[in-house]
């Protein structure tokens, strides 16, 4: 059985690059990093770098995305400076709670998000996405 998500990997091109963005500029916590990759924290997340050289090389027109929780009280500070620092956006937010969507240096694609599963699912049952069902609890 699947009780989480173990840990995240990325590959990554500029392993310096990368490691700057995700701690200096994210504000991941860097907790080891060697000549081809880093392990960090995004919260209680674990977080791998890994220098690849096959790692995509350009903006990719898939949904496909990784979304990391900012508590709404920080999200426009946040929001704000990721914007000041040239951080580009790949997709404006339409779905229920504040969500800045941007672009790691190796385009991995990327979603800061207010709220969880619980307040996403209250928004959908709400307003359900063509042909919703709901499941279970929630």
């Amino acid at each position: 059985m699947i009780t989480g998500i173990n840990h995240i990997t990325l590959s990554v091109s500029d392993l310096e690059r990368s490691f700057d963005f995700y701690t200096r500029i994210l504000g991941c916590q860097a907790i080891a990093k060697w000549k081809k990759g880093a392990y960090l924290l995004a919260g209680n997340l674990w977080l791998c770098l890994s220098l690849d050289a096959n790692t995509r090389k350009s903006l990719a027109a898939e949904y496909t995305h990784i979304a990391f929780s900012v508590p709404e009280k920080e999200f426009q500070k946040y929001s704000d400076r990721l914007i000041s620092l040239g951080v580009e956006k790949w997709k404006e937010n339409i779905s229920e709670g504040e969500s800045l969507y941007i672009f790691d240096p190796d385009f991995h694609k990327l979603e800061l998000h207010v709220g969880d599963l619980f307040s996403r699912i209250a928004a959908t049952r709400e307003v359900p996405y063509e042909g919703m069902e709901f499941f279970g609890c929630g």
